[in-house]
């Protein structure tokens, strides 16, 4: 049996890089995501590296393991804090933000 990738693009307030995201699993991509939008993508068992991009601008890589009918929840946003928003311009993948939520589940 599969595993669930779930991605949600959601921001807090004002977001300045608002475009559709690339993701990018295991170095292929996967899909796109919309602003407020919600994806969800089967994948293997096992460990996954995960990076949403807009041009770019990009996320860190995030590693992963994925159990066996497990969802694996992030959050990816284009905003962030001024000092390292003035630093993405010089280092692209601090641009975009991917975060693990609590969301995970196993079904």
């Amino acid at each position: 049996m599969a595993a669930t990738l779930k991605l949600t693009h959601k921001a807090i307030g004002v977001e300045v890089r608002r475009g559709t995201y690339d993701i990018v699993v295991d170095g292929q991509r996967a899909g796109s995501l919309e602003m407020n939008d919600t994806i969800e993508i089967p994948i293997e068992p096992g460990r996954h590296t995960l990076q949403v991009r807009n041009g770019r601008n990009s996320s860190r890589t995030r590693t992963f393991d994925a159990a066996e009918n497990q969802t694996i929840a992030f959050r990816c946003t284009g905003k962030s804090f001024l000092p390292i928003f003035l630093a993405s311009f010089v280092i692209p993948s601090l641009a975009l933000q991917l975060r693990r939520t609590a969301d995970d589940r196993s079904l």
